[in-house]
């Protein structure tokens, strides 16, 4: 009401609110000019059923019957042309709030964008990632060093260790071997057996003796 109050006297109005109010008119002016053509077209169909049920035994009633006929029919072909025209201004009033609604939101998409990249350039942004990569640079320098092993500060060489670690295996063995030539040999207990075996080997020896005289 303020809307139309304010139009009527210059003021200012709305164009997104104005558009709907020129498509909300426009389809009610539709919806009466249905209402309409439905009326038209069965006083249409009425006059011809009484044009057809006199045609014969009255004529002067079935040719007016026609021409009423006929006039509701050119008023038929008007509303409908009519109809057709406000059909099309919907379609274009829809078409035209939809684009600019559309290029409403591209607009303020676009100043948010120009807000963002007001406070942000190529150059920012290249300092910003240097800076990131250099704290994670030491980040890493850190945990490294903390989980270094920690060996006093020496260097030490794989290489040189095992060299020395062989030199302690050959001198145990050698150790070793040596302790085993030292051994002492143990023979059983028991009365001793070499005369023995030096008698048995002098009768041998006779018995040889013998055998080569014969």
């Amino acid at each position: 009401m303020m809307a139309s109050f304010m139009s009527y006297f210059g003021g200012r109005r709305d164009p997104k609110q104005s558009s709907r109010d020129a498509i909300v008119t426009l389809r009610q002016q539709l919806q009466m000019i249905e209402k309409k053509e439905d009326y038209l077209q069965r006083k249409v169909d009425e006059e011809l059923k009484k044009a057809k049920a006199n045609a014969v035994t009255n004529k002067p009633v079935a040719t007016q019957a026609l021409k009423r006929k006929k006039l509701h029919e050119q008023e038929l072909d008007r509303l409908q042309n009519t109809r057709f025209q406000l059909e099309i201004q919907v379609n274009t009033l829809e078409s035209a709030s939809f684009n600019a609604e559309t290029m409403a939101a591209m607009k303020k998409a676009a100043g948010a964008l120009s807000d963002i990249h007001g406070t942000l350039n190529i150059e920012r942004v290249d300092a910003t990632m240097a800076e990131i990569q250099e704290h994670m640079q030491v980040a890493n320098e850190v945990s490294e060093a903390i989980s270094a092993p920690m060996n006093g500060g020496l260097e030490l060489d794989d290489a040189e260790l095992k060299a020395e670690l062989d030199e302690l295996e050959q001198e145990e063995l050698n150790e070793r071997l040596v302790g085993a030539e030292h051994v002492p040999v143990h023979h059983p207990a028991g009365p001793s057996r070499v005369p023995e075996m030096e008698d048995d080997e002098e009768a041998q020896l006779k018995e040889l003796q013998a055998a080569l005289a014969m």
